[in-house]
């Protein structure tokens, strides 16, 4: 009777938690990364001019970038890491 409940109900159960675990692993990799990525942007509003960054290129909202005055030339930025590489260079 028990080996019956065991590999009636416990041997499936197991096999699709371990299934379960696998797949969230999978695609809860996806999620979180772009999560981290919103996370570190700040929040844009919907009708912002758009700036191209010097550095990568990207074009980021004039209101939610990091800015930077050189020569009396206003610079836009994405991200910290773009205005490091930029002082850097």
């Amino acid at each position: 009777m028990i080996r019956f409940l065991i590999f009636r109900f416990l041997v499936p159960l197991l096999i699709l938690l371990l299934a379960r675990s696998v797949l969230r692993s999978l695609f809860g990799g996806f999620q979180s990364s772009s999560r981290s990525r919103s996370a570190q942007r700040r929040d844009i509003p919907a009708s912002a001019e758009l700036k191209k960054d010097p550095v990568c290129g990207t074009y980021v909202s004039a209101a939610a970038s990091l800015t930077r005055v050189v020569h009396g030339e206003t610079l836009h930025f994405c991200s910290e890491e773009c205005l490091k590489k930029y002082r850097a260079a």
